[in-house]
């Protein structure tokens, strides 16, 4: 899909949220990975909620997309870490 394609507004605020067994890291890998490409992640950008039994987590990082090529490679890089179960 090209940039012409996509329905989203570039620079624009998007969500991105990844899931996995909670561990003392899993927070700090995602936002590390997203800061990969997103370097200026901004205060405020990272929530976590844990599920009701406490075995996961859910990490929603808010970033400042500027292209859908961004969010695809962040995307990529999410779905190949071994501790992400699912990212949206």
């Amino acid at each position: 899909m090209s940039e012409q394609e996509t329905l989203l507004e570039f620079p624009c605020q998007f969500p991105i949220k990844a899931m996995g067994r909670a561990g003392a890291d899993f927070e700090a890998q995602i936002v590390a990975l997203v800061r990969k490409h997103v370097p200026d992640l901004g205060e405020g950008a990272v929530k976590t909620r844990d599920s009701q039994g406490g075995r996961y987590l859910s990490v929603t990082v808010t970033v400042t997309a500027t292209s859908r090529e961004q969010l695809d490679n962040i995307y990529r890089e999410l779905t190949a870490c071994e501790q992400v179960l699912m990212a949206l």
